[in-house]
């Protein structure tokens, strides 16, 4: 059993007796090598939860190419951080670049001092202050809080010799790529399994449930075939749009997702800018339609299950005759059929310019069951998609157990207390 002495350090605990404490800056220097015209002859990076990644060619975020002049060159095997906004962990970074590019000035590059020879135990060092949240702790209380190159260059590793730092490297290596196989894989079949349930939706409320009753054409690409008894209705029949607008300010604020519907944003892990205020915003009654206009061609539309006000750039419509059970018109305009004819319909010079007006949203021609088989259809739908749900949920709570497990790990090898077998 190998000694251990305390670090000092209160999220490292104890380390071996033999291994040393260094600063950061011990070992790498912090450095910004400006491109300057150079930059025309690098690869853009980009630094993710995953780590440094090559960006494509074509991806430019817009930017001219004299603007990247002001980019800083990245080498292979230099550390980069993105420390701002702590209190979200998933706005921090930490990254070892296997790549030689150009990042953001705003990142924080290191560059290692006298060839250090094994930068993957102090990567995983550092992996493990970002999974255990420790970055956001240092980064103080406010609502922007960062760190800084000189805050980074004072932070303490545990520091054992060549030998072990080269094992424990390799041997975190072999798990964390097992590991992020396995999660993988995982992912793979929920993805299957979130398809399937949009197919079954898509299925079932353009097509219904019995697979024997007559059929007809609906004349309508988006739709094809329906049950020869259904209704085809555009949509300036069904609904009207409304512009009632808060006078106070004071109700629950929605948000209008492509992936999650319509919610309040109380419930919402977001970071994105909130007015000040509420007052004029539009009023969302129950039942109401909510689109949110800049996002619709990506599906961002749903029926509302409560009472509040979204921004005042979206669009909000309302039932003519309640020619649809509220459930069931969430199901249909969030088909995937459907939300294909809103990317078709909407216009704008590139993706994140696109907009569905009203004018084009009422001209969509929908289908519409009568209002009893839309409940058989829901019933049909809740017992099938719960089971997919749980399924998918026993799946999620996998990764979860694998993602901890790997975290434990590396913070295990990383301080000692786990020795390389």
């Amino acid at each position: 059993m190998r000694e251990m002495r305390d670090s000092g350090v209160a999220w490292i605990g104890e380390i071996p007796e033999e291994w040393s404490l260094i600063r950061f800056k011990d070992k790498y220097k912090n450095s910004k090598e400006i491109a300057g015209e150079k930059s025309i002859e690098y690869q853009r990076l980009a630094l993710t939860l995953n780590g440094v990644v090559q960006r494509p060619k074509n991806d430019s975020d817009g930017l001219q190419p004299k603007e990247f002049d002001t980019y800083q060159v990245l080498h292979e095997n230099d550390f980069v951080f993105k420390m701002i906004d702590l209190q979200n962990i998933s706005t921090s970074r930490v990254g070892l670049s296997p790549y030689t590019g150009l990042v953001s000035p705003a990142y924080i590059r290191f560059r290692p001092k006298n060839n250090t020879q094994y930068p993957r135990f102090i990567y995983y060092f550092l992996m493990g202050m970002y999974y255990n949240c420790v970055f956001n702790n240092l980064g103080g209380d406010g609502v922007r809080s960062a760190l800084n190159a000189s805050d980074i260059g004072t932070l303490l590793i545990p520091y054992p010799d060549g030998k072990i730092q080269k094992q424990i490297g390799e041997s975190l290596d072999t798990i964390c790529a097992n590991v992020d196989t396995l999660t993988t894989n995982i992912k793979t079949q929920i993805e299957k399994l979130k398809a399937y349930k949009q197919s079954l939706i898509t299925e079932v409320v353009t097509k219904g449930l019995d697979p024997t009753v007559p059929m007809k054409d609906s004349g309508v690409e988006w739709i094809g075939e329906i049950p020869a008894h259904w209704k085809i209705q555009r949509g300036k029949a069904l609904f009207k749009e409304t512009d009632a607008r808060s006078a106070d300010g004071s109700e629950e604020l929605l948000t209008v997702s492509q992936y999650t519907g319509i919610t309040p944003r109380s419930q919402k892990n977001v970071t994105m800018f909130e007015a000040l205020s509420l007052e004029g915003y539009k009023i969302c009654e129950i039942g109401d339609i909510a689109a949110n206009t800049m996002w619709l061609w990506a599906g961002a539309i749903g029926v509302s299950e409560y009472r509040g006000v979204v921004s005042p750039s979206y669009n909000v419509y309302r039932q003519r005759s309640n020619n649809f059970a509220p459930r069931y018109l969430d199901h249909l305009l969030r088909a995937p059929m459907l939300v294909q004819e809103y990317d078709s319909l909407s216009t704008g010079i590139r993706a994140s310019r696109l907009r569905l007006y009203p004018k084009d949203f009422f001209n969509i021609m929908f289908p519409v069951p009568p209002l009893e088989e839309q409940q058989a259809i829901l019933d049909a739908l809740n017992s099938k998609l719960s089971a997919v749900d749980r399924l998918i949920a026993i799946k999620q709570a996998k990764i979860e157990k694998l993602e901890q497990y790997k975290r434990s790990l590396i913070y295990e090898y990383v301080t000692g207390k786990r020795e390389v077998i």
